[in-house]
């Protein structure tokens, strides 16, 4: 995202949104689509139960939507600025390149942000070399984020993850995907954290071993209890003062990091000090401190068909199922349970710090995005010091 395609592609909506969210009017094509194109995952993590539920019932990929019922939902869909894979694991899906592909080709991202758990460390570099090419092919100008998780240093990482062995396919994975970034500059890669009660005393030894790796972003997010996690009632979130130091610290590090970054990750990382500061006050306040837009900014597609505002609302408060609808996202999009759904979102009936929503809803509330505004600003003027 750069400041002109902000104020020409993305802002514009902002009056549309604010009178979806009021109940006035139906929104227009959110900004961002996420879309779990698997239920199929190899991990095991204390955090989350996708993969156990897999185990358990490895009938529920045969669910996945196909890439033609892809195609037509994507083709009725049409533009949305981020375009977010997710999972399961998402290269667990061998045409995973495909869908990327019919991504580019209806909906015409700006951004592609793919997550993984790096176990397939073999496959998941050539995927990314086919996603490119076919992501060449529409718009060459588009980048792709991956990003691999790491939750731990050791056998910590396969401890939380679940998997023994996971972390050194993981190195292997990143070693692989940074050397295909030498060669293909659209290519960043990140790498991500879960702050949990499993790793939460490790977190500036991850932070640590991380930098000497030298990838080019690195990013967390709390632990939440999701409806798309089947962990409601786990006890896996930090407290709101551990996250709040926690965070000081990571803050601390961007700063000091920034001025060596490209345009790109100055301004996602402007965002993401505004967006640690909101999770934090939404935790210790646990209401909503900025109007959220799920369900009207961002949209979540469920490998099933099924849509959601928000993968933490997930299954237990669906807009509609596209299958059931002819595959057409905005006969879903624009029904009623979609509207009921929106208006329990805005009397605030709920209240989280799901980062993917969060920075969209960021976007659109001023004093937010003047906040990110200004810190960016100091970051290209002063080399790093905003």
């Amino acid at each position: 995202m750069n400041p002109r395609s902000l104020l020409t592609e993305i802002l514009p909506k902002a009056p549309a949104y604010a009178l979806s969210r009021r109940g006035l009017a139906d929104p227009p094509n959110p900004v961002t689509l996420t879309f779990s194109v698997t239920s199929a995952c190899q991990s095991g993590c204390r955090t989350c139960r996708i993969g156990e539920r897999h185990r358990l019932h490895p009938e529920a990929a045969e669910r996945d939507l196909t890439l033609a019922e892809i195609e037509a939902v994507f083709r009725s869909l049409g533009p949305v600025y981020f375009f977010n894979v997710s999972g399961g694991e998402p290269f667990l899906r061998e045409d995973l390149p495909d869908i990327v592909e019919l991504a580019c080709r209806h909906l015409h991202p700006r951004v592609v942000h793919i997550p993984t758990n790096g176990i397939l460390s073999a496959r998941i570099p050539a995927a990314v070399a086919r996603i490119l090419s076919a992501m060449a092919a529409h718009d060459p100008a588009v980048p792709l984020t991956v990003k691999p998780s790491i939750d731990g240093v050791g056998t910590r990482h396969d401890e939380v993850r679940g998997v023994p062995g996971n972390f050194e396919r993981l190195l292997e994975t990143i070693a692989g995907l940074r050397a295909l970034a030498k060669r293909e500059p659209r290519l960043h890669v990140e790498l991500g954290t879960v702050i949990s009660r499993f790793n939460m005393d490790q977190i500036d030894e991850i932070a640590d071993f991380v930098r000497g790796l030298g990838v080019e972003s690195y990013r967390n997010e709390i632990a939440e209890q999701r409806a798309e996690l089947f962990n409601r009632g786990d006890p896996i979130t930090p407290d709101a003062a551990t996250y709040a130091r926690l965070i000081r610290g990571f803050a601390a590090r961007i700063r000091g990091d920034i001025g060596a970054k490209r345009p790109l990750a100055r301004m996602t990382e402007a965002l993401r000090l505004v967006y640690y500061d909101l999770a934090v006050r939404i935790l210790d306040k646990r209401r909503q401190v900025i109007p959220c837009l799920g369900g009207i900014s961002n949209a979540h597609l469920n490998h099933d068909g099924e849509l959601w505002p928000c993968c933490v609302l997930g299954y237990d408060a669906p807009l509609g199922r596209l299958r059931e609808a002819d595959l057409d996202f905005q006969r879903v999009w624009r029904s009623e349970q979609a509207r009921r759904v929106r208006g329990s979102i805005a009397r605030g009936d709920c209240a989280c710090p799901l980062a993917n929503q969060a920075y969209s809803n960021i976007l659109f509330h001023p004093p937010s995005l003047l906040r990110a505004g200004i810190t960016w600003a100091g970051f290209a003027l002063g080399g790093g010091r905003g």
